[in-house]
């Protein structure tokens, strides 16, 4: 396994740029995911390390060797793509051992290699079948097989649970994260799903618009997203926000906005800056960490109920604030009414502040 590193990366078509001036790095063993919406950069990064596309400017390294210009065959990397890319006539035993055979290994050696692999992916029994005869779990895990098949310094995965039901997803999620911390291979995975980045990953870089716009384990960016794009794009329900006014009271931070009442924050130095930029912050709360209130005291939201999601172990509560939505996950069997006055409450240490830019405001001890 190699470590990945990406320098001042900048790849454009035309007068388009798909990434940015992008940097990071990717330990050896880790396993890292791209995330982030339809036409972010995730995808052309991915080919940039396999060398499908060749940077407009900058450095990639793989072992920490440059290989920006080097081609694919050269790069000792491994991808499973999207629609698995299976040659229809070949059996999968055929399919599996087919980087094997372009490598001039023996047939024997070559078969023997993909069984192995196979038995291990729970596919051994379905080696003389072609493509078209079996599932599309199957084929996944044929197209994975074909990556393993080869030791690789780098696997890069293109969305490769995209086109598989729900059932499937989550069996093969699992399997896929058993099976990178066994190897301890070093992967690159894209996806714009953030459960499977969520699961996966070691790291995640969320990217947007050709930017990584923060790069850190998964824990660290649901709790502390850097954005407010993480913070609306990481999480399911996304974080809640809201936008409010601030103010200074005697160095104590007071935040207006409709059907809000919070308790007032300490102001630091940090938040002091932000206040001198624009007086418009954004209030941020997880789904989770709202509740229905049982006192008119505290931190609240009021207003009126929008729809009421009984998804059998909680239900997904939403109230309506003048067309801007919050939602809060509530694990009660509280009836409520489509239209009535619904009062949401949450604690101060739940509280996450973004700036009129949209940057993340360290909360006290960050």
């Amino acid at each position: 396994m190699a470590s990945v590193e990406f320098r001042n990366v900048t790849k454009s078509f035309g007068l388009f740029t798909a990434v940015a001036d992008v940097s990071f790095d990717i330990g050896d063993g880790e396993f890292v995911c791209l995330l982030g919406p339809s036409g972010c950069g995730k995808t052309t990064s991915l080919r940039m390390i396999a060398g499908l596309e060749t940077p407009t400017s900058g450095e990639i390294l793989i072992g920490g060797r440059e290989v920006t210009h080097l081609h694919p065959k050269d790069r000792n990397i491994a991808m499973v793509f999207q629609d698995y890319a299976l040659y229809p006539h070949m059996n999968l035993a055929d399919n599996i051992a087919y980087p094997l055979k372009v490598r001039g290994e023996p047939v024997d050696k070559r078969h023997g290699r993909a069984k192995e692999v196979a038995d291990v992916l729970k596919i051994g029994h379905l080696m003389d079948r072609l493509p078209s005869q079996i599932s599309g779990g199957q084929q996944q895990r044929t197209s994975l097989a074909r990556a393993l098949v080869y030791p690789a310094q780098v696997y890069l995965f293109d969305e490769p649970l995209s086109n598989l039901d729900a059932k499937l997803r989550l069996e093969a999620r699992g399997f896929l994260n058993h099976l990178q911390r066994d190897m301890g291979m070093t992967a690159v995975y894209v996806t714009h799903d953030q459960a499977e980045a969520m699961a996966l990953a070691t790291r995640i870089a969320v990217m947007d618009q050709g930017r990584i716009v923060q790069y850190a384990s998964p824990i660290e960016i649901y709790r502390r997203p850097a954005t407010t794009f993480v913070a609306n794009f990481v999480g399911n329900p996304p974080m809640n926000l809201i936008e409010a006014e601030g103010t200074n009271r005697d160095g104590r931070l007071a935040l207006k906005a409709d059907g809000l009442t919070i308790a007032d924050l300490p102001i630091t130095d940090v938040i002091g800056k932000a206040l001198s930029n624009s007086p418009k912050l954004t209030l941020g709360v997880r789904p989770e960490h709202l509740s229905i209130a049982d006192t008119e005291t505290g931190n609240r939201l009021t207003a009126p109920l929008f729809a009421n999601e009984n998804m059998g172990p909680e239900s997904l509560v939403t109230v309506d604030r003048q067309g801007s939505r919050v939602t809060a996950r509530i694990f009660t069997d509280d009836h409520l009414s489509l239209g009535e006055t619904v009062t949401l409450g949450f604690s101060t240490e739940h509280i996450h502040l973004f700036d009129s830019m949209g940057n993340r405001i360290p909360a006290v001890g960050e």
